[in-house]
């Protein structure tokens, strides 16, 4: 019999499932306060849903033996964007929905074969929103759920933004069979690749410029008004910006706008987001989504009310963060139940359902003791805060 878990996935101890449960419901006061609802996907779905209309690359997705194409859920976006255009079709717009759950992402391990990642993410979405100011409320909430952490400084929190919008204005000057592959270059950060492309050698630098362009958004704004005006894009970024910008110091987070970047997943055709933490070695993304109104159109989606967006955090993720302290819980004491000689179990057992009738917390040691001084030995064992002694 095999003693190890497959490949990626591990064994939780009792304190990072509390841990876990704990930040589960720090977000869930948050997105609760906001209006959001929980929904619970399944884990299991059919692939084409899981593919996302391609977006997701079915090798990124662990498939299941059985007579029709099933897979375990990579993210929770697609699964709920399913449910949102057909059972809750007819609920009013917007509509607000969040979920907590694991999903399961299919990698090829360093030796060769599969490796199953298995994570908890927990998330919301909101579907029939309008345009930017859907936005507004999205980045607000993510800024208000943050906060909610209260993440050690030590994490240095930085919220990265792009939009697959300013990919098109680099890209727009070029021939679209090259596009894919300038495209990829720009997002995976690989000059050499751009280079190797054969581009004139003022296109050539001019996307080499845009590479190490990343940082404070308001002069990247700047920048690229210069050389693409009159953007709606643009302005609505800006307005986006203005709006973050006050949050973001009161959280002590930096705010970064990447005309280049993209997601691993095409999912998203508007606004992207990942927040990004310190890690013990190297920085963490620990929440990312984007808008995502083309997944809601091919879903079914019609209209002006064909919108979606929404953005996901790791909580195994967040939960290793080095220094992180957090608890939404207050600690309780638990008893230690022992019984003399003269008892039996039998009392003890009464005596536990009273402990319970009153919520507190007990644990029963089902051999006898000779005397108290058993039982206080027994007690500095167990884990326990105090005993219960019975012995008359």
């Amino acid at each position: 019999m095999a003693l190890q878990p497959a490949s990626g996935v591990r064994d939780l101890n009792p304190q990072q499932v509390q841990r876990n449960q704990e930040l589960r419901e720090t977000l869930a006061e948050v997105f609760r306060l906001w209006g959001y609802e929980e929904v619970t996907p399944p884990r299991i779905e059919r692939m084409d849903t899981l593919k996302a209309g391609g977006a997701i690359d079915s090798r990124d997705i662990v498939r299941l033996v059985s007579d029709e194409p099933l897979g375990l859920r990579p993210e929770l976006t697609a699964s709920i964007a399913r449910a949102a255009c057909t059972r809750l079709l007819e609920r009013q717009r917007p509509l607000r929905l969040w979920s907590c759950g694991t999903v399961f992402e299919s990698r090829s391990a360093d030796e060769g074969g599969q490796c199953i990642e298995e994570n908890l993410h927990c998330g919301v979405e909101l579907f029939g929103g309008l345009g930017v100011e859907s936005e507004l409320e999205l980045f607000s909430l993510l800024l208000a759920s943050l906060k909610g952490l209260n993440l050690n400084r030590s994490s240095q929190p930085r919220l990265l933004i792009g939009h697959t919008s300013l990919m098109d204005l680099l890209l727009e000057p070029f021939e679209q069979k090259q596009k894919h592959r300038i495209r990829t270059c720009l997002s995976q950060y690989d000059r050499l690749g751009l280079q190797a492309l054969g581009l004139a050698p003022e296109a050539e630098q001019n996307l080499g410029r845009w590479l190490d362009r990343r940082g404070n958004p308001q002069e990247i704004l700047a920048a690229l008004s210069a050389q693409f005006p009159n953007q709606e894009v643009l302005n609505q970024l800006q307005r986006l910006f203005n709006h973050l910008n006050p949050l973001a110091e009161k959280s002590e987070l930096t705010l970064q706008l990447d005309p280049t970047f993209q997601p691993h997943y095409e999912l998203y055709d508007g606004i992207v987001l990942q927040l990004v933490c310190q890690g013990a070695s190297a920085p963490v993304v620990i929440a990312r989504g984007g808008r995502y109104d083309s997944l809601v159109r091919k879903l079914g989606g019609e209209g002006a009310e064909a919108t979606g967006l929404g953005f996901s955090y790791c909580v195994d993720d967040i939960r290793d963060l080095p220094g992180d302290q957090i608890t939404t819980t207050q600690e309780e004491t638990a008893a230690l139940i022992c019984f003399g000689p003269t008892q039996t179990l039998e009392s003890a057992l009464e005596r536990q359902m009273e402990l319970h009738q009153q919520g507190r917390i007990s644990v029963l040691d089902q051999r006898a003791c000779g005397d108290k001084l058993e039982a206080l030995d027994r007690l500095k064992q167990s884990g326990c805060d105090r005993l219960e002694w019975i012995d008359t």
